[in-house]
C-alpha cells in the first residue's frame, strides 16, 4: 500500500464547495449558468449540452453562452448502450477524464463504463492511467462526478477483476472513504462498488489488500473494510483457506468483535460463523478413519488449541449462542 494511499485515508473529503447549493434534489451552480444535477435514476445516456446563443449588443450579434440546464443521468450498467465509435472514444478518454468541465468528466466516466463492459480488451493498455483519473474523480467535491466515478469503479471491477489488482490500492482507499463519509446517495454508490470488488476480485489477492484497513484509526473505515473482508473470505476454497491459515482468519475476526461500531462487530460474527462452517466441512470431508475421536477434531477443541484462552472464549461464545438459537428455533 502506497504512502500516498495511507495519507488519503486520514484526510476527510470536502462535502461540497462553497459556491454550490442544494435545493429540491438539484445542485445549482452560479456563474451565469443554471445547472441542475438530477439525483434520480435516468434513462437518457447523454447530458444535455449547455446552450450557445447569440447575444446582441449595440446592434452587433455576439456569440456567447446562454442560460441552460444540464442534467446528469445515473445510468445502471444494464441500461448502457455500446459506443458508436470505439476508437474515437478510446483516444479521447484520458483527455475527457482530466477535463476541468465536470459535465465532460461525467461523459468520459460513462464512456469508461461502456468500454469496460463492451470492449474491455481495447482499454487494457491504458487501464492504469484510466483508474488513476477515476480516483481523481472520486475526490471531486461535486457529488455528481463522485457518484458517477463510483458506478464506473463497479463496472471496472466486474470487467477486469484480477487484471486491475496492481492499481487497486488508491481506488480502494477512496471507495472506503466515500462509503463511510459522504452524502447518502454517494455512499450507496460507493458501497455498490465495494460489493462488486468483493464479487469479482479473487479473495486470495483482495484479502491482503483489505487487512491493513481493519486497523485504521477511522472506525467507519474499519467497519467498511470488515464488511468487505467478511464477504470475501467465503469465496476462498479449501486450499485457499489452508494457504491463508484458518487460525489467522479467526484472529482477524476476533480483533473486530470488540470494535466500537456495530457494523464491524456484526461483520466479525458473520465471519466467525463462516469459518466454523468451513472448518467443520473440511474435517468432515477429510476424515479417513470413522473411529476418529470427534472431540479432538471439534470446532471447540480447535479454537482452544490454536487461540489464547480469552480469544477462544470470545469465539465460542459467538458461535455457540448462534447454534443454540438455531436449535431452539427449529
Amino acid at each position: 500500500m502506497s504512502e500516498k494511499a495511507l495519507k488519503d485515508l486520514n484526510t476527510l473529503p470536502e462535502s461540497e464547495r462553497k459556491n454550490e447549493s442544494f435545493s429540491n434534489g438539484n445542485f445549482t451552480k452560479p456563474q451565469n449558468k443554471n445547472i441542475g444535477e438530477s439525483l434520480g435514476e435516468g434513462h437518457r445516456e447523454n447530458p444535455a449540452p449547455i446552450v450557445e446563443a447569440s447575444v446582441t449588443t449595440n446592434g452587433v450579434a455576439n456569440s456567447g453562452p446562454a442560460v441552460g440546464v444540464v442534467e446528469v443521468e445515473y445510468i445502471e450498467s444494464e441500461n448502457l448502450n455500446d459506443l458508436e465509435d470505439v476508437d474515437k472514444s478510446l483516444k479521447a478518454i484520458l483527455l475527457g477524464l482530466d477535463s476541468k468541465d465536470w459535465v465532460s468528466v461525467c461523459e468520459a466516466l460513462n464512456n469508461v463504463r461502456r468500454l469496460s463492459l463492451f470492449h474491455k480488451q481495447v482499454m487494457l493498455d491504458t487501464l492504469g492511467n484510466v483508474i488513476s483519473l477515476v480516483v481523481k474523480s472520486l475526490k471531486n467535491p461535486r457529488s455528481a462526478v463522485c457518484k458517477t466515478a463510483c458506478m464506473t469503479s463497479s463496472d471496472i471491477f466486474k470487467a477486469y477483476g484480477d487484471e486491475m489488482i496492481d492499481s487497486l490500492d488508491p481506488l480502494l482507499v477512496q471507495l472506503l472513504l466515500k462509503s463511510s463519509q459522504d452524502k447518502r446517495f454517494v455512499c450507496e454508490a460507493a458501497e455498490g462498488a465495494l460489493i462488486s470488488m468483493t464479487s469479482w476480485v479473487s479473495p486470495a489477492l483482495l484479502l491482503p489488500k483489505l487487512q491493513p484497513y481493519l486497523k485504521n484509526r477511522n472506525p467507519r473505515i474499519r467497519a467498511k473494510a470488515s464488511m468487505c473482508f467478511s464477504r470475501s473470505v467465503p469465496r476462498l476454497d479449501i486450499e485457499g483457506i489452508k494457504a491463508y491459515g484458518i487460525d489467522k482468519l479467526i484472529e482477524i475476526a476476533v480483533a473486530q468483535l470488540s470494535d466500537q461500531l456495530p457494523e464491524s462487530r456484526e461483520a466479525a460474527r458473520t465471519l466467525l460463523l463462516e469459518l466454523q462452517t468451513m472448518y467443520e466441512k473440511f474435517h468432515h470431508l477429510s476424515k479417513s478413519d470413522v473411529s476418529e475421536d470427534a472431540e479432538v477434531t471439534s470446532w471447540e477443541h480447535f479454537c482452544q488449541s490454536k487461540l489464547s484462552p480469552i480469544n477462544a472464549q470470545a469465539v465460542l461464545r459467538v458461535t455457540n449462542i448462534v447454534r443454540e438459537g438455531l436449535v431452539l428455533g427449529s
